[in-house]
């Protein structure tokens, strides 16, 4: 059975064994579900030009020309040229999407920061699935059930192959655009974040400036407690109600004790209206630690459908359901009416299929037994999970049973760093904000202190994952307006550096409260 810690690494999965023996999994990040247009030229409120490069598959050897293997050694990757018509034209700016584990186009749906300032800046906007092969419809061998089939065709899925398609796709666009001297600036989000400012730090001859929104980049070995994230998790469900906190605190060691009682496990089905009867209580631990982390990911101060369609402030209504269930309601029947929130807010699910994966995330099950090792762990007093500590040999060994292949946690901070960050950055780096809103399970991860003059660490206190990069609303708070502005003016500046005196070909970003802002 694939190892909990790799099965959801962007959600969060909790793996509930024998004896209440906890194993964990760092979530999978957030994965957007844009509501789209009939037609493939847009999503959501932003048109966009399909066009698809010929990339190579391995950047780092060089196979022989007439091999068997020479015409596998390229695939076509998807990106995505916004149609908006704003830009400067060569030499004007270019903003850079860095793609995330999954199909560009939910990002692009939801990264409406993007779009809604490329026009002040006179910007191209590209979003690149370029940025992560083997999602999406970037696939190498030519399907996905050749690209997934062994641990030898899943080798190039890797960051720093992601990273050097930016690169050389950047390249050649600029080349083909006759823009070779325009200015990039990267965004992402969450693990796109994460990219971005690897970006911008392997690369910086390619692109002037990364803004790094709600990414993890300290999530490694020992650098932040391995506890922090579902500490965090914890905390926000804590901050809305203790009683909401410690019912689900309560929950585990019932629905293990029910679990393993005779049709216990029929039982849990029918309370939680699953559409199969469960095979063991750790499936439905997991679907439940799943919405949990999710939830603190995407509690936002206003209305949602970036994971699920959810109210505002998500947390809140599920701690209400939760605390106000009639007396005598049993504790998972107010587990089930608070979760319910997360997963059928509009009340149209008949049933719930916990084998469900809509959005094609396998691939980060392969990055997290090679290269993405985030330990978790679950502290004894402040979380709302039994502890646990992170077994790493045990993790180990599951990924060889998995994929025949030995993980290598240490290989990210050798390649990108993130030990000493601030000496390292303070002396190496330039030009890249890192956002975090700490409401974010994943900003205990983060950069969350200035580093630089132009190493930037913008914190929220009630932001939540990269809510900077969302489509702006007319019920945005107050604080997230100026935040955005203030990244704007921050990238207005990068932009101003590169141009110099009288050179530039943008509008440059208002001070706020002028008629352009």
């Amino acid at each position: 059975m694939m190892h909990p810690l790799r099965r959801f690494l962007f959600l969060l999965l909790v793996g509930l064994l024998p004896a209440a023996v906890w194993s964990l999994a760092p979530p999978r990040f957030p994965r957007p579900q844009p509501r789209s247009r009939p037609g493939v030229n847009g999503v959501g409120d932003y048109e966009y030009e399909t066009r698809y490069f010929r990339q190579r598959l391995d950047h780092f050897s060089f196979p022989g020309v007439g091999d068997e293997d020479e015409a596998a050694a390229f695939f076509q990757q998807r990106y995505l040229v916004g149609r908006g018509g704003g830009w400067a034209g060569p030499g004007g700016p270019i903003f850079f999407y860095c793609g995330n584990e999954g199909d560009i186009a939910w990002f692009a749906a939801n990264s409406g920061l993007v779009w809604e300032a490329a026009p002040r800046f006179a910007a191209l906007i590209v979003f690149a699935e370029a940025i992560h092969r083997y999602y999406g419809e970037s696939m190498p061998f030519g399907s996905k059930a050749k690209a997934y089939n062994d641990s030898k065709s899943l080798a190039y899925l890797t960051a720093e192959q992601a990273l050097a398609d930016f690169a050389v796709l950047l390249t050649d666009l600029k080349r083909n655009l006759t823009a070779e001297g325009s200015p990039v600036v990267l965004f992402g989000g969450s693990y796109g974040g994460m990219l971005a400012a690897w970006m911008r730090l392997k690369y910086p001859h390619i692109a002037i400036g990364a803004l790094a929104s709600s990414a993890p980049i300290l999530q490694f070995e020992d650098i932040v407690p391995s506890t922090i994230f579902y500490d965090l998790v914890s905390d926000d469900f804590r901050r809305e109600s203790l009683s909401c906190f410690l019912t689900i605190k309560d929950s585990w060691k019932e629905l293990d004790d029910q679990g393993n009682e005779q049709d216990g496990l029929l039982k849990l089905s029918k309370t939680f209206h699953l559409c199969q009867t469960l095979k063991t209580s750790g499936d439905l631990s997991d679907w439940l630690s799943s919405a949990y982390s999710y939830l603190a990911m995407v509690d936002y101060p206003i209305p949602s459908e970036f994971l699920m369609p959810l109210p505002a402030n998500p947390i809140k209504e599920v701690c209400i359901n939760i605390d106000s269930q009639p007396e005598g309601t049993s504790t998972l029947e107010r587990i089930y009416a608070g979760v319910n929130v997360y997963y059928n807010y509009t009340g149209t699910v008949g049933c719930f299929d916990l084998t469900d994966d809509p959005h094609g995330m396998g691939g980060w099950d392969w990055q997290a037994c090679t290269e993405m090792v985030m330990p978790m762990s679950y502290s004894e007093g402040r979380s709302m999970y039994p502890p646990y500590k992170f077994d790493y040999p045990s993790y180990a060994e599951d990924c060889i049973k998995s994929y025949g292949v030995r993980p290598r946690p240490r290989w990210i901070t050798t390649e990108f760093g993130g030990h000493n960050i601030t000496k390292v950055l303070e002396k190496f780096g330039s030009n890249i904000i890192f956002f975090n809103g700490l409401l974010d399970p994943w900003s205990g991860g983060g950069v969350l202190k200035n580093i630089s003059e132009s190493v930037i660490a913008i914190v929220a206190p009630l932001g939540a994952h990269h809510i900077d990069l969302r489509p702006a609303t007319p019920d945005d708070p107050d604080w997230l307006v100026a935040l955005r502005e203030s990244e704007l003016k921050i990238i207005s500046g990068w932009l101003s550096d590169y141009y110099g005196a009288g050179g530039a070909l943008f509008q440059p970003v208002a001070d706020k409260g002028s008629s352009s802002s």
